[in-house]
């Protein structure tokens, strides 16, 4: 009797870990998903974003398509530079006197400005969608992000409870089994019990990044500075307030350092100084495994034309590993598009389970209501 009891328990608990909240957990599943292919979107739905190379010619330099961009927008105040995919155009954020913040693609094979947008494009939609559900960020956080997050903690949940509702899950692995003459509740338990089988590892993944990302929006509401924020002292900054080196030039001499030590570093993201005692800082990765686009950073002093701040997978802590292998993990850009395309057939699976719970939740309750009206029916004509 305490076995039957322990086994309604656990299935009433994986039912309330999943849901409840089913709709918006599967509206999180569903955006996350196409969120996997941003830059495969972004391609194919904006011509624009295209980098071209008609002459096949080498890429140019970070630091000359800084030039280009500036030659054709002389007023235009740079923030930074984001390098994507080879076959995507470099993007440089900058600010104008018509324009408080907007994205520029630049072709990095003819030095053209493609186009120029308010950063509302469509895949910055779809991951603010997918991140923080479009609710404002306000002193450092948002309410959405929050809430996403915790949809790592419903993940969880219901993952375990789910391996100790389904005895014996493993045989799954071996006996594909549909029952589609049994009516549609047993039909809608198999597909939901097949994909939660075969997706176990892919919702360990997905509920332990997601708690990550919960860890980190405490951090951040906390104050906790996860990163090195390198900036200048007086001994560093010549008796001068104004900066003669050309900050592309800098780029350029940065870069070149960096992959004297890299060989095969490839730039993710170049920040540019804010003010006088700021820094260059450069992102990037190479041949680290597991690790992000961001995962190698150095700080340059664009006075003098030196490091002063160089950070490596080799030289992080804990908290800062754990930073930068989860995005990867998350998003499945560890192994390029084939990894992507695994995440995305796995997310609609995920989605689908939503679903499928929310199916078997309704036909149970269905049978149920109509069980309990039967048995009133014959109590009252047994008392009649």
């Amino acid at each position: 009797m305490a076995k039957k009891i322990s086994n309604k328990f656990w299935f009433q608990l994986h039912g309330w870990f999943s849901l409840p909240i089913w709709l918006l957990f599967c509206f999180i599943c569903i955006t996350g998903t196409i969120s996997v292919f941003s830059h495969e979107l972004t391609w194919l739905t904006n011509p624009d974003s295209r980098a071209h190379n008609p002459s096949q010619v080498s890429e140019m330099s970070a630091g000359s398509v800084l030039r280009a961009f500036k030659d054709e927008h002389p007023s235009a105040d740079v923030m930074g530079l984001n390098v994507r995919e080879p076959y995507l155009t470099y993007v440089v954020m900058f600010t104008d006197v018509d324009k408080p913040y907007a994205l520029a693609y630049v072709n990095q094979y003819t030095g053209a400005v493609q186009e120029i947008n308010d950063g509302n494009t469509f895949i910055n939609f779809m991951r603010s969608l997918h991140g923080w559900l479009l609710f404002p960020w306000q002193n450092g956080y948002s309410v959405g992000y929050y809430l996403v997050a915790f949809m790592s903690l419903i993940l969880l949940g219901a993952l375990i409870t789910g391996l100790v509702v389904y005895k014996k899950f493993w045989l799954a692995f071996f006996q594909f089994k549909l029952r589609k003459s049994q009516g549609d509740r047993t039909l809608a338990a198999d597909i939901h019990k097949l994909s939660g089988v075969w997706s176990l590892w892919f919702m360990a993944v997905m509920s332990l990044t997601g708690l990550w990302y919960l860890t980190q929006a405490v951090l951040w509401h906390a104050g906790v500075e996860l990163e090195h924020h390198e900036t200048l002292n007086a001994a560093n900054i010549p008796n001068s307030t104004i900066n003669t080196n050309a900050v592309e030039t800098s780029v350029d001499l940065a870069l070149a350092e960096i992959q004297q030590q890299y060989s095969d570093f490839r730039p993710s993201y170049i920040m540019l100084p804010e003010h006088n005692r700021d820094t260059l800082k450069i992102s990037g990765a190479n041949d680290y495994v597991l690790y992000d686009d961001y995962s190698i950073n150095i700080a340059y002093n664009t006075w003098n034309d030196t490091v002063v701040h160089h950070a490596n997978p080799d030289s992080m802590t804990g908290l800062q590993t754990v930073m930068h292998i989860t995005d990867p993990l998350h998003y499945g850009t560890i192994g390029g598009i084939w990894t992507k395309v695994i995440w995305f057939i796995f997310g609609c699976i995920l989605s689908g389970m939503s679903v499928t719970g929310f199916i078997m939740y309704q036909l149970r309750t269905k049978r149920a209501r109509s069980q309990a009206r039967s048995n009133a029916r014959q109590l009252k004509a047994q008392q009649g």
